[in-house]
């Protein structure tokens, strides 16, 4: 909708994106489960195509001008592996319960207990991981610098080395 051209309330309404219109998508990261099924969450897209980088045509987000974000559940016992963004940072902003992010160098991983309202922000080419060791859901915001990330790598320490992205039948 261009911003010169359409009736301004029409417009604003265009730029709002409520609770009540996500979508928990549980099928977008669902090949990590070939690995376990800690690795079970679900992305809940606003802006973008969020950090898989792969939904640019998902009619219910504002397309990105120059970053992405969405929502994260992680239910309790959930992870997310061991990964890296090359191309751009990461930032994760806790909204409920609580995760272990950790930050991976040379096999060594250090970890943080992060709870509401904490963030972080992992450079690009900086390996990380998350974790909810609880047994409450934890909901965070995920934030990427760039409109559509390059799909993330894993490396070798990474229990999702070498597991492709195909879908799961």
């Amino acid at each position: 909708m261009d911003y010169d051209t359409a009736d301004l309330a029409e417009y604003t309404d265009s730029l709002i994106l409520t609770k009540d219109s996500r979508h928990e998508d549980w099928d977008t990261l669902a090949f990590q489960t070939k690995a376990g099924d800690q690795f079970a969450r679900a992305q809940i897209r606003y802006v973008g195509s969020g950090a898989t980088g792969n939904h640019g045509d998902d009619q219910r987000i504002i397309p990105s001008q120059g970053f992405t974000f969405s929502n994260m559940l992680l239910p309790p016992g959930g992870e997310g592996p061991e990964h890296t963004h090359h191309d751009v940072e990461e930032a994760f902003f806790v909204l409920e319960g609580e995760i272990e992010v950790g930050v991976h160098r040379d096999g060594k991983v250090e970890k943080r207990t992060m709870g509401y309202r904490d963030m972080i922000v992992v450079p690009a080419g900086v390996p990380r991981s998350l974790k909810n060791n609880t047994d409450e859901n934890a909901l965070f915001a995920v934030i990427i610098g760039t409109q559509k990330p390059q799909v993330p790598s894993y490396p070798e320490t990474s229990v999702m080395h070498g597991i492709t992205r195909e879908k799961i039948a």
